[in-house]
């Protein structure tokens, strides 16, 4: 037996250090310890939503981007020739279904000085505004917000997210307000139909111009998922030019129909109707003959085709009646065509290639800013204004 020690000592050593490999083994396959929560995480399960957006384009425009009246011919793409930053924006919001929420949208850049409220941004060189900061009580079908918040009316939105071309409609600019300071409620009738009711200070206001208030009501009926209508009334006591605590005020009235259809996964069509009036406007010098009550109206359509996954186009026109000049400083007509082709070469980014083509029934466009010394009198005018731009867009 002595002789078979060695043999056996052998074996033994070789199985202890085949099992020390196993146990090595296993140990390597365990699984790796979870990582530390992301901020990401730690928001979701807060119910806390965080994003935003950065909007960015080169455009050329054959013009000032003004009217003689020198009242801008554009919303937010006015610039001549220039790159521009239009939007760094931040939305944080909580808004669960029951109970109270909040939400608050931060936007920095060249649009600001459009939207922000005259009263808080006089001269409009801040380059930042809140445009929607409110409270939220919600329960049941009933959703209750109070704060600052963007417009029920038109199609078209202050958020480039939601918008299928480059440029805004001259109805986002010029038919309809972009913000309201006040209280609004919504009401769920059913997944058909919604109601909307609210009281605000009035047109892009954060501090009302008089002691009244302007009334807002609105209808958003979907009779089928893809058909959508909406319906809204403002109405209220404003000031006609605008101004906090001076001026002549009379009440002022607009009518807002948006509907759309999706026709397939890759057609969609889009129709807006505007139908405005400004009454105690005589002698306040900001209308054509003196009127007394200036009303304007316009519609605009949209036609859009989705090639791929990446590739789309968004087709828009639209026709514009200031019938009175209380709008754009001129008594015109105003038309507009829009061809936009988008290519989102991953999900959360976008460019869009845009040609845009005015025109006026008068030379109300600006070529430059050359003026009779004797009459002052601009002299190089134009009945139209041409445009390319190209944004980019991205989304987080």
């Amino acid at each position: 037996m002595t002789r078979f020690r060695p043999v056996l000592l052998s074996a033994l050593c070789c199985v202890l250090a085949l099992g020390t490999q196993a146990v090595r083994a296993d140990d390597a396959k365990e699984p790796a310890k979870p990582a530390a929560p992301t901020l990401t995480d730690v928001l979701g399960a807060s119910g806390i939503t965080v994003n935003g957006w950065l909007d960015a384009s080169y455009q050329y425009l054959n013009g000032e981007g003004m009217f003689t009246s020198n009242v801008a011919n554009r919303v937010f793409d006015y610039r001549p020739n220039s790159f521009t930053l239009h939007q760094a924006a931040l939305t944080v919001a909580y808004q669960p279904k029951e109970g109270f929420g909040a939400l608050v949208n931060v936007i920095a850049g060249q649009d600001a000085d459009v939207f922000a409220p005259y009263d808080i941004n006089p001269g409009a060189h801040s380059k930042f505004d809140l445009p929607q900061a409110y409270v939220q009580y919600a329960t049941g079908g009933l959703t209750v917000i109070a704060g600052r918040f963007v417009t029920l009316a038109g199609t078209e939105t202050i958020d480039p997210r939601t918008n299928s071309n480059f440029s805004r409609s001259i109805l986002f600019g010029y038919a309809i307000p972009f913000t309201h300071t006040g209280l609004r409620a919504t009401y769920a009738v059913n997944d058909k139909l919604s109601l909307i009711l609210g009281i605000n200070n009035g047109w892009d206001a954060l501090k009302d111009t008089n002691n009244s208030k302007t009334v807002e009501a609105s209808m958003a009926l979907t009779p089928i998922k893809a058909v959508s209508l909406l319906v809204t009334g403002y109405f209220g006591n404003e000031r006609v030019g605008g101004l906090v605590g001076s001026g002549p005020q009379g009440t002022r009235t607009l009518i807002d129909v948006v509907g759309s259809w999706s026709i397939n996964d890759a057609w969609s069509v889009g129709l807006n109707y505007d139908w405005g009036r400004q009454d105690g406007a005589r002698d306040s010098g900001l209308t054509a003959d003196n009127a007394a009550s200036p009303t304007w109206d316009g519609i605009a359509g949209y036609l859009n085709y989705q090639f791929s996954e990446k590739w789309r186009a968004s087709l828009r026109g639209e026709h514009f009646d200031d019938k009175d000049g209380y709008r754009t400083g001129i008594k015109q007509t105003w038309d507009e065509g829009t061809l936009t082709l988008g290519y989102a070469p991953v999900k959360n980014a976008e460019l869009r290639l845009e040609g845009r083509y005015d025109k006026s029934n008068k030379d109300t466009f600006l070529r430059s800013y050359a003026m009779n010394a004797e009459t002052m009198a601009y002299t190089d005018t134009s009945n139209n204004q041409g445009s390319i731009g190209i944004e980019a867009l991205y989304k987080f």
